[in-house]
């Protein structure tokens, strides 16, 4: 045997995981459907690019007012 073999460890936290998969195996793809909802959409590239052209250059110091 190694001088410095370890038991196999596994955090409480993996534990955890493991047991809540086991529990519950659609749990995944649960997931990931609660994503797609909110995250995963499609981007419109011609409105994200009349956005970009409508934005207003920002000054330096937001809080001063402009010198005529």
């Amino acid at each position: 045997m190694p001088i410095f073999a370890r038991p196999h460890y596994t955090s409480d936290t993996t534990q955890f995981i493991e047991q809540m998969r086991k529990a519950k195996p659609t749990l995944e793809a649960e997931q990931r459907a609660g994503r797609a909802l909110l995250w995963d959409k499609a981007i419109d590239r011609e409105v994200q690019a009349e956005f970009q052209a409508a934005e207003v250059p920002q000054q330096p110091y937001v809080y001063q007012t402009q010198a005529s």
